[in-house]
Order: C-alpha cells, then structure tokens, then sequence
C-alpha cells in the first residue's frame, strides 16, 4: 500500500531493528457509537516510509474487555524491554479514558496490561502518551472539553511497571492559553488534542492539537525548566495550521526528523502525512 492510500487517524511512527510501524484510529470507525467487531486496532510496516505492508490487526474487542466503542489513538512505547500500546477507550459504564495494553513484540497481539483506564475515573479523558523523565514514567493525556470546556493537557505519574497511576494527575497547560491563535468548538469550548512529549537539546517540549482559524492544527508547549514540573507556555507560531494535526515526531534510519500526522481532519477521508523536520523549528522563536 501507498501511504496515500492508508485511512487512518492519529498516526504513530514506531522505527525499529529496520523496519517502520504504524499505528492509528481506524478512521472508518471514529465516531461510530456501536460495538462493532471492526473495533481494535492495525499495525502497518515499511522500510521506507511510502510503501506500506496491508494492515495486520494487533488487538480487536472481545467478551470481557472494558471498553465498548470509540477505540482511538493507539501509540506504541518501548519500555524495559517490551512494547506497550497506549489507547483511548469508551465504555457504557465509565467515562472514556486512555489504558496500557502490551506484547513482546511491535506486530504481535497485544493484550490487557493496566487494569482499565489509568486516568482518573471520575474524568473525561482521552489521547495518553508515554514520557520518560528520570527513570520516572508519565502518561501525558487530554481533559477532555466537552467535560470541562476549557481542555487541559494534564500528566500523571505511573507506577514502574505501568500498571497504576501514583498520586495525584496535574495540569500541565489549558487550551485557552493559546490566547494568539486558539479559537472555540461551541461558543466557549476550546480543545486539546493529541499530546505528544519530547526533549529537544534539553527543552522539554509538548506537540499538540487544537483549533484555528484554519481549522484543526499542531502546536507547540515547552516547560520553562525541561522538566514536567515547569511552568508550561504555548507558543504563539504553530507547527502545521490548515486542517491537519494529531502528529508526532520520530527519527528516521538515516537521523532525519520527521512529523507524522493525518490531513484532513475529515472522516473518512483521513491520511498520514510524513514530513521531514528541523530541528530548529522546534525550537523556541
């Protein structure tokens, strides 16, 4: 397959012993509130980031399995030595939140690791990713607007063996304070999307999705002092601003940075897109 072939959302770019892996929301089923058997999640490999293997599915629901529809945004971490799927669910009985699922393997099945969502219960949550400081782990994750109008990009810390959270989730930034460019869903409602965490030469720096004039878009947080514990300013240039986003950021087997996200933010017409980045653009301007 082409990769302008691939509908998916939310790309994640995976590269490893050779190969490339994505993963993404089966855009055919984003907003379907059903329980259909399509519900789960693939996995694409390449070798050179244009020409695509078919999708091999890596999980899928089954009996017993807490969430019930709205699978999304699968991204795959490698952590002491295994690889761990973190992905938003929904359920019937409990709000949406993001779980841990696992395997030996970036291709194999994944299975159950955490016991349900690790964000809070009582949240609407969505879009957890996996930052690493200091040997300590931290789902990054979305509080979700339509819960609290205002959404906010909150982080809390996880147990070793990512099967718990620890103490108490905390915010790291609000969607309104992209005060430059953020505009509203429904009337005062503005949005966070899509966290993605990384170090840039020392910077501590979260990519991230919202909304603007041109419609759905990537931005850029950064911690005041490279770590999470900073004060969080959003900068007032974005990264991709016409109706794209949900990205991330790998380095490629040559040591080219790329930034993978989907174009257009539109079901069923979704496709991830790979650019080749600078360094310096994600820098502070």
């Amino acid at each position: 397959m082409r990769l302008a072939d691939i509908n998916i959302r939310d790309p994640f770019i995976l590269p490893y012993n050779g190969k490339y892996y994505m993963y993404g929301t089966r855009a055919i089923y984003t907003w379907t509130q059903e329980i259909k058997d399509g519900y789960g999640f693939d996995v694409y490999e390449s070798t050179d980031l244009e020409n695509w293997s078919e999708p091999k599915s890596i999980f899928e629901n089954h009996m017993g399995f807490w969430g019930d529809f709205q699978f999304w945004a699968p991204e795959v971490h490698i952590y002491k030595g295994r690889f761990y799927l973190l992905a938003t669910f929904t359920s019937k009985e409990c709000f949406r939140g993001t779980a841990i699922l696992s395997s030996d393997t970036p291709n194999g099945e994944f299975k159950e690791h955490s016991w349900g969502a690790l964000t809070p219960r009582e949240w609407s949550c969505l879009d957890g990713t996996l930052y690493v400081e200091n040997g300590t782990p931290y789902m990054v994750f979305c509080h979700e607007w339509c819960q609290i109008k205002d959404g906010e990009i909150c982080a809390v810390e996880l147990s070793r063996d990512l099967k718990q959270p620890q103490g108490q989730p905390f915010t790291l930034f609000k969607a309104s304070d992209a005060k430059k460019w953020v505009l509203p869903v429904d009337k005062d409602c503005y949005v966070t999307d899509g966290p993605y965490m990384m170090n840039i030469d020392g910077e501590l720096i979260c990519l991230w999705s919202s909304f603007g004039k041109d419609g759905y878009l990537e931005a850029i947080a950064r911690s005041s002092n490279g770590k999470m514990d900073g004060e969080w300013t959003v900068d007032d240039k974005l990264l991709f601003e016409k109706n794209g986003g949900h990205g991330m950021i790998f380095t490629d087997f040559s040591g080219n940075m790329n930034f993978v996200y989907h174009s257009p933010n539109e079901t069923p017409f979704e496709r991830p897109c790979v650019r080749k980045i600078d360094k310096n653009m994600l820098k502070r301007q």
